[in-house]
């Protein structure tokens, strides 16, 4: 199995839950972990399983006004907050909107504030819809990775290699169901 990760990030979180999410799936050998501004539709059909992730920003998806406020809040010396490389550039709502036609296993996950989902919102839900119009099938439900104080909540990076395995077990299920 090859798979793909595309990720969005604002401060690193959703960086590094995509990274442990590559080594659940197998590590380097296995998964390429990649930053939304550096996919190619080349490395995209090359992939036999498609994970796409980003931040939830008020409620949704990421889109260029709450990148902007991402980056005057890293701004500011008091938040101790460090922009991502790219992060004000388009993101995973402008690619998935130009992204061709898919076929195949995918999977949706965001980033979230701690809390009830009815009030943080939860970007991965709309990240899987949009993976399905696609003609992706989902391999399981989209899943959040809890942020608490603008760093990752303890267990998340574990909860994310967790997650990994599991999407990797239910893919080759799949396959040897077939």
């Amino acid at each position: 199995m090859r798979a793909v990760i595309v990720y969005e990030s604002m401060f690193g979180a959703t960086r590094q839950i995509a990274e442990a999410i590559g080594e659940g799936l197998g590590g380097p050998d296995v998964a390429s972990v990649v930053p939304v501004r550096e996919v190619t539709p080349e490395l995209i059909r090359s992939a036999d399983l498609l994970v796409v992730g980003g931040p939830t920003h008020v409620h949704g998806m990421a889109r260029t006004r709450t990148r902007l406020a991402a980056a005057e809040m890293a701004g500011k010396p008091e938040k101790h907050l460090h922009l991502e490389p790219g992060a004000t550039g388009p993101g995973l709502r402008e690619w998935l909107a130009d992204l061709e036609k898919l076929q195949g296993p995918a999977a949706a996950f965001d980033t979230r504030a701690s809390g009830p989902s009815f009030f943080t919102g939860r970007a991965s839900r709309r990240i899987g819809r949009l993976l399905q119009r696609r003609g992706a099938w989902l391999v399981g439900k989209p899943h959040s990775f809890l942020i608490a104080e603008n760093e990752l909540a303890d267990g998340e990076l574990e909860a994310a290699r967790n997650w990994g395995q599991a999407i990797a077990t239910a893919v080759r299920m799949n396959r040897a169901a077939a």
